[in-house]
């Protein structure tokens, strides 16, 4: 058994699939969402714009992972073919269907749904001009007075959508919870996952591909903080 599995009561084998990297991009990416509705609520611009450059940060940080991360963290270990989609949604309803190492086929579509609703929603609110001109994203100054205020409407438009993408994450996890008996929120915690068999070839980043993957995300983040000024 290799390093990470360990076997489990029912004969099942609790495989580790998740990073660190992963697991706290997750979850922060929940309380930032959480956190920048929240603040522009109540009109805090300031602590909006700086949950934004987070979620920004984070973000650059994601598709760095999504190329160099662990096996299970890479694009394209759960970005599949239509035919792949399909052959997945056949057995979907199947208590008795394998599970499958990191995001199944649906879910990878789904994780890069999101991840596209967030990059829009940061991108639009750094160009955006509120009513009066006075809250504008950093980029704003690159745009006329009409354009940043269709961003600001993008910005909106883009959160509503991300938030459609959000409730039906959140009733695949349901539906995975109490159809299938397969805990995937555990699994974002813990990093761990009961399965039939050992699954082969997962593999994790080593840390100082995280370290790279921080130093390049805070820059980016750094230079859009400045308008794009070095």
């Amino acid at each position: 058994m290799a390093e990470g599995a360990e076997r489990d009561a029912d004969a099942k084998i609790r495989v580790r699939l998740w990073d660190g990297p992963t697991r706290l991009i997750h979850w922060a990416l929940v309380v930032l969402v959480g956190v920048s509705w929240w603040t522009h609520e109540i009109g805090r611009m300031d602590w909006h714009r700086w949950s934004g450059y987070t979620v920004l940060a984070i973000l650059v940080f994601r598709i760095f992972w999504g190329f160099f991360g662990g096996s299970t963290a890479r694009f394209g270990s759960f970005l599949k073919g239509p035919a792949a989609v399909a052959a997945y949604a056949r057995t979907i309803l199947k208590p008795g269907a394998a599970a499958l190492p990191g995001h199944n086929p649906m879910g990878g579509w789904s994780v890069l749904a999101m991840l596209l609703a967030l990059v829009c929603q940061v991108v639009f609110g750094l160009f955006s001009v509120d009513v009066d001109g006075i809250e504008s994203g950093p980029f704003s100054q690159y745009v006329s007075f009409d354009l940043g205020r269709r961003f600001a409407e993008w910005h909106e438009l883009s959160f509503n959508i991300l938030l459609a993408l959000i409730a039906l994450h959140i009733a695949a996890v349901v539906f995975y919870l109490v159809v299938k008996r397969d805990n995937l929120i555990g699994a974002m915690v813990t990093g761990r996952r009961l399965m039939a068999s050992e699954p082969k070839d997962i593999r994790f980043a080593p840390p100082w591909m995280v370290l790279i993957g921080i130093a390049i995300a805070a820059a980016i983040a750094w230079i859009v903080m400045k308008g794009g000024r070095l």
